[in-house]
C-alpha cells in the first residue's frame, strides 16, 4: 500500500465502501477457497452468496484446532491460502485467556495503512499551521515467543515496531519520535521507560504530542517520571546516562541525543517537577504539546480524569480501533470529547459483517458493513486474509453516524465482561458509568483513582460485588488518610448507579449483599500487570481487566489490601 496518501484517498475510500467490501471478500475467497477449513463449506468455490449461506459464524474455540495445527508445523493451507509467517497474541486480560491468530506481513502492511489514514485525519485538525514537531510516545516491545514449529508469536504492537515495515519507514528520516528506534526496541521495559522521557525532555521544545498505545501505559509512564525525575535531571545536568542503562544500543543512541551537559534545562525541569501538585505536568514540561494520543475507549476510559489532570485538559485523542483479529478503523473527529469517540471503519482492511445484539440466535440477521442502522448495537463478524472467516470478535459496538458512506462506531464494551451474582447482568459499560458518578466525590477529596478492577464474590450468601481501588493524592507530597465517610459514600454511589435489576435484588429481594471497596497499596496494579505479563502478555498492549476471573490474579490483589469499606444502606429503587 502506498504510504503517500492524501485526503482525497480518504474521501474515495469512505465513499465507495460497498464496492470495496465486495472486492475485499472476493479477494479473500479467491485466496482461501481451497484451504482445508473453507473447502468443507465451499468445495473450492469462491462464490460470495455461497459463502454467506454455508460458512458458519464461529468463535475462537471453533477455529483453535486449525490454528494449533499450523502452529505445530502443518502447512499454512490448513487454514490460509497465503503463507503464515507469524502469530499474534491477544492480551488475555479482557476475555480471561490469551489467544493466538495466524498472520503474515500483509497484516503489518494494513496496520501501517490505517496508521497513515489516521495521520491524515489528525493533520486536518492539528497541522493547520504547518508547524513540524515530534511525538514523545512511550512505545516498547516484547521479544516474540515461538510456536512448536518455530514461528514467532508477537504481541500486536511489538509485531509492528519490530517489523521491516516500521524499521524502513520513510518518515524515519524525519525523526518523528523523540526516542530513537533503539529505545522502542529495547527488550528491558524499565530501561525503555526511563529513556523515553529522558529523550523527550532533552527535545522538549520540539514535542507536539505525547502518547502511548493505551492510556494505562501513559499514566504508568507519568507515575514513573514522578519517581525518577531527579535522576533524569542529573543525567541532563551531567550529559551522561545513568549507569544502570546497560542496553548498549539504546545507551549509545540516547547519549547522542543528550549532546553533553545542560544545567539550564535541568533547572527548568527541576522547577516544574518540584511543585507540590503535578496538575498540568505534561503541558508544563512539554509546552508545545497539542494533544494526548492514546486509546482511551472501553476500559481505558477510567484514566480520562487522570490524563486531564496531568495534561491541563489537552485534547485526548483515541486515534485507532483494532484487535489481534483485524485492524478496524480510525477516529475522524479527534476534537470530540474522549467519551464520545467513534471510529470510522476502513473498508479495505478485512470483510466486515455485523450481528445485531438482539439476534436471539438468528444468524441470518447478520448485515453487511454499509447496511447497519444508526443507533443500533452490533457485534463485529470479521473475515480476514489469514484464515478467520465469519469470526465473532466479542466487542459490542453502537452505530453513531456515517462518514460519507462508511459507518462510524462507538466501542461500548466487551461482550463477555460482566458481573453477576444472581439474575442481574452488570456490563463493562455499566461499571465505567458508575465509576464516573463517584469521580466527583474523589475529586472533592483531592484523590485520584489510579487503578481498579472487580469481581462478584459468591463464596458467601448473599454474594456481593467487590471493587479493588488503588488511590493516590493529587498533591504528590501528600500522604492521604482514608476517610470512612468518603469511602462508604463511594460504595453507595456505585450501587445507586447500577440498573433496576441490581437494585431490586439488592434492596427488595436481598439476594445481593452490600457492595465492598477494598483499597490496596500503591503499586498494586503494577504488580497485577507484572503477573499478567509473566503469563505471556505484553506491557505495550496491557489492559487492566475490569473484571477478574483468575484466582492467581485475585491473590495478587488480596495480598495488598489496606482497608475494606461497605455500603451502609440499600440503593433506592427509583434512582
Amino acid at each position: 500500500m502506498n504510504p503517500s496518501l492524501n485526503l482525497m484517498d480518504l474521501e474515495e475510500l469512505t465513499s465507495n465502501a460497498k464496492q470495496i467490501q465486495e472486492d475485499v471478500l472476493e479477494e479473500i475467497l479467491t485466496l482461501n477457497a481451497n484451504t482445508e477449513y473453507l473447502h468443507r463449506f465451499l468445495h473450492g468455490s469462491s462464490d460470495k452468496v455461497l459463502f454467506k449461506k454455508n460458512v458458519p459464524v464461529v468463535t475462537y474455540d471453533d477455529v483453535k484446532p486449525y490454528i494449533e495445527r499450523v502452529a505445530n508445523g502443518e502447512p499454512s493451507d490448513v487454514i490460509s491460502g497465503g503463507p503464515i509467517t507469524m502469530f499474534l497474541r491477544s492480551t488475555g486480560t479482557s476475555g480471561g485467556k490469551q489467544k493466538v491468530f495466524p498472520v503474515n506481513d500483509k497484516y503489518i502492511e494494513k496496520l501501517g495503512y490505517v496508521i497513515a489514514l489516521r495521520s491524515l485525519a489528525m493533520s486536518k485538525h492539528f497541522d493547520s499551521g504547518g508547524e513540524q514537531g515530534k511525538a514523545m510516545e512511550f512505545h516498547c516491545t516484547k521479544p516474540p515467543s515461538e510456536t512448536p514449529s518455530g514461528l514467532p508469536v508477537f504481541a500486536v504492537f511489538s509485531s509492528f515496531f519490530m517489523s521491516d515495515y516500521f524499521k524502513n519507514r520513510p518518515s524515519k528520516c524525519n525523526s518523528e519520535y523523540t526516542s530513537p528506534d533503539q529505545i522502542i526496541l529495547c527488550p528491558d521495559h524499565n530501561q525503555s521507560l526511563y529513556c523515553h522521557p529522558l529523550c523527550g525532555l532533552v527535545q522538549r521544545d520540539e514535542v507536539v504530542r505525547v502518547g502511548a498505545a493505551f492510556a494505562f501505559v501513559l499514566v504508568r509512564a507519568i507515575d514513573f517520571l514522578e519517581k525518577h525525575w531527579k535522576e533524569l535531571c542529573s543525567n541532563i545536568r551531567s550529559g551522561h546516562v545513568s549507569e544502570w542503562i546497560t542496553d548498549l544500543e539504546g545507551r549509545n543512541a540516547v547519549s547522542t541525543i543528550l549532546r553533553g551537559p545542560d544545567s539550564i534545562l535541568a533547572d527548568v525541569i527541576e522547577q516544574e517537577c518540584s511543585h507540590k501538585s503535578w496538575e498540568g505536568i505534561i503541558t508544563r514540561l512539554w509546552p508545545k504539546a497539542k494533544y494526548i494520543d492514546c486509546i482511551i475507549t472501553g476500559q481505558m476510559s477510567q484514566y480520562i480524569p487522570m490524563l486531564e489532570f496531568y495534561s491541563n485538559k489537552l485534547p485526548i485523542v483515541s486515534t485507532t480501533y483494532g484487535s489481534s483479529e483485524s485492524t478496524f478503523g480510525m477516529n475522524m473527529d479527534p476534537l470530540c470529547k474522549p467519551q464520545d469517540t467513534s471510529y470510522t471503519c476502513a473498508p479495505n482492511i478485512s470483510y466486515f459483517e455485523f450481528l445485531p445484539v438482539d439476534h436471539k440466535g438468528d444468524m441470518a440477521s447478520i448485515v453487511d458493513l454499509v447496511d447497519v442502522k444508526l443507533g443500533c448495537y452490533y457485534e463485529p463478524v470479521v473475515t480476514n486474509y489469514f484464515g478467520l472467516h465469519r469470526y465473532l470478535i466479542g466487542d459490542i459496538l453502537q452505530v453513531t453516524g456515517f462518514y460519507n458512506n462508511t459507518p462510524q462506531f462507538r466501542f461500548v464494551h466487551r461482550k463477555n465482561v460482566v458481573l453477576s451474582v444472581r439474575s442481574e447482568t452488570t456490563t463493562e459499560e455499566d461499571i465505567l458509568k458508575a465509576l464516573n458518578h463517584v469521580g466527583l466525590v474523589l475529586e472533592s477529596s483531592d484523590l485520584m483513582l489510579m487503578g481498579f478492577t472487580c469481581y462478584a464474590d459468591i463464596s458467601t450468601f448473599p454474594g456481593h460485588y467487590v471493587f479493588y481501588w488503588e488511590l493516590k493524592a493529587k498533591d504528590v507530597q501528600d500522604v492521604f488518610e482514608l476517610e470512612e465517610k468518603v469511602m462508604v459514600k463511594c460504595c453507595s454511589l456505585l450501587e445507586e448507579s447500577f440498573d433496576e435489576v441490581y437494585r431490586k435484588n439488592r434492596s427488595k429481594d436481598e439476594c445481593i449483599g452490600p457492595l465492598e471497596i477494598r483499597v490496596v497499596q500503591q503499586g498494586t496494579f503494577d504488580s497485577l500487570m507484572e503477573y499478567f505479563i509473566s503469563q505471556g502478555g505484553s506491557i505495550a498492549q496491557y489492559k487492566t481487566p475490569i473484571c477478574i476471573n483468575s484466582s492467581e490474579a485475585l491473590a495478587v490483589l488480596e495480598n495488598k489490601v489496606l482497608a475494606r469499606f461497605f455500603s451502609e444502606k440499600s440503593p433506592p429503587l427509583d434512582s
